[in-house]
């Protein structure tokens, strides 16, 4: 049950970011198009001239494309399954939180496939995967499951966005255009809080948090056996699945609390995210930490113990040319929130903020350390064994969209906020049940 002077006193408090876009929201949303649009010319330079204007080559027919594919694809299944898991549990601090999990969610999962079509050569085939997809191929087995788990996330997103809709459409004090009145009246599809209707959106929206957690597992492992079926060094790997589902709830949960961070200070919501949800949050990031590192470990240990060639190549060259990327991404990603989190002194919001950075940098040189490496040692190496064809430099049109992929992704956090409160208001307004796990004044140790 909604508590109705609450909830118009959160609309209140988010009206004036849904009414209206302020000076420097105008200015960060101009910036954000203005990356958009050099790496809109980048990609025209790209199909224009093709892709020797990229660093790929023979070798290295993959780059940092595919690096941004894995980990925005890794934040979206973070967002799920941090999303899915926070409502069925219905935890009391997670109110303020999973609107923002849930955005990550689906924005990631738009933006991450974009980079796949960067890399094929002849996008005017590919319609050919639909028409003639071979469904013995990993490749269609990607492309169903990223399909079905955006088809998935947005009905998620849609049902726990339904009640927050329909307070938009009631809130009589919102000054609106007519237009977004009656946006928000269509997209209501005559919600009215009747006990009949919460009992049914209650119960949709538990089956689609459920079936959105299983999807991402699904969905990531899927993405991990296209690495793992082959025979390329590093790659060949049994723990692939789980050691990618893992590696991306770690760096999902980073983003998390950036986006924590970001948003409680524009819009001043110091009162509703406190401090027990970065170390709520923090504790996650330890514990994925922990997985994350020992999934590392045996990762290596095993190809470095087995002594097979390709293997022991392989580790020399992440040892001499990608030493202190490989100490950064597996040694200070992982000591850093055990110590800022194992500390009780350490925790505090800007420290959490620092750890969270780290280790989003440290996953995304990890997923390059898996990609661009095994690539560099091939299998079967090719004849032509010139430097420039056999190692990997990305060029500006690389870099270019990838600033534009991270900038959409701001952006559409951004409109986003601008169109439904950034937080659960309908959440947020309900009289909780029972208590939360710890009150206000209370840390976790």
């Amino acid at each position: 049950m909604e508590n109705k002077p609450t909830r118009e006193k959160l609309l209140r408090e988010f009206a004036p970011q849904i009414e209206r876009i302020s000076a420097s929201s105008v200015l960060w949303i101009l910036f954000l198009l203005g990356v958009i649009g050099i790496g809109v010319y980048a990609f025209v330079t790209q199909v224009t001239e093709g892709h020797e204007v990229t660093g790929m080559r023979d070798n290295v027919v993959w780059g940092i494309y595919i690096v941004n594919f894995i980990f925005f694809m890794g934040m979206s299944y973070a967002g799920a399954i941090i999303s899915g898991a926070l409502h069925l549990f219905r935890t009391e601090w997670r109110k303020p939180i999973i609107r923002m999990a849930e955005y990550l969610a689906i924005i990631s999962l738009l933006i991450g496939p974009g980079y796949i079509l960067l890399c094929i050569g002849r996008l005017d085939r590919l319609p050919f995967l639909a028409v003639y997809g071979r469904i013995q191929s990993p490749i269609t087995w990607d492309v169903i499951a990223i399909s079905t788990d955006i088809f998935g996330c947005l009905i998620f997103l849609y049902l726990s966005m339904l009640r927050d809709i329909a307070n938009l459409r009631d809130f009589s004090e919102l000054k609106l255009p007519k237009w977004r009145k009656k946006l928000y009246s269509a997209l209501a599809l005559g919600y009215t809080g009747t006990p009949e209707q919460e009992k049914r959106l209650k119960r949709a929206t538990d089956i689609m948090a459920a079936m959105v957690i299983a999807i991402a597992i699904i969905v990531y492992s899927v993405l991990a056996w296209i690495f793992s079926v082959t025979l390329q060094p590093g790659w060949h790997s049994t723990i692939f699945g789980p050691y990618f589902v893992i590696a991306a709830v770690y760096s999902g949960t980073g983003v998390l609390i950036i986006t924590m961070f970001v948003f409680r200070k524009i819009y001043r919501l110091e009162e509703y995210i406190t401090r027990k949800h970065f170390v709520a949050m923090g504790v996650l990031m330890v514990v994925l930490a922990a997985l994350f590192g020992y999934f590392t470990f045996s990762d290596y240990l095993t190809k470095w113990y087995g002594s097979e060639k390709n293997d022991e190549n392989l580790i020399k060259i992440l040892f001499s040319q990608y030493y202190w990327p490989f100490i950064f991404s597996n040694y200070i990603g992982v000591l850093v929130p055990l110590l800022v989190i194992g500390i009780p002194k350490l925790r505090t919001i800007n420290n959490i903020l620092i750890s969270a950075i780290i280790v989003v940098i440290a996953l995304w040189l990890n997923r390059y350390l898996i990609v661009v490496p095994t690539l560099e040692s091939p299998y079967l190496p090719i004849q032509d064994s010139r430097p420039a064809w056999a190692y990997y430099n990305p060029t500006w049109v690389e870099y270019a969209l990838t600033a534009a992929g991270v900038a959409l992704f701001c952006l559409l956090f951004t409109l986003g906020s601008k169109f439904v409160p950034v937080m659960n208001v309908s959440e947020m307004s309900e009289i909780p049940k029972s208590k939360g796990p710890f009150t206000e004044e209370e840390s976790l140790v």
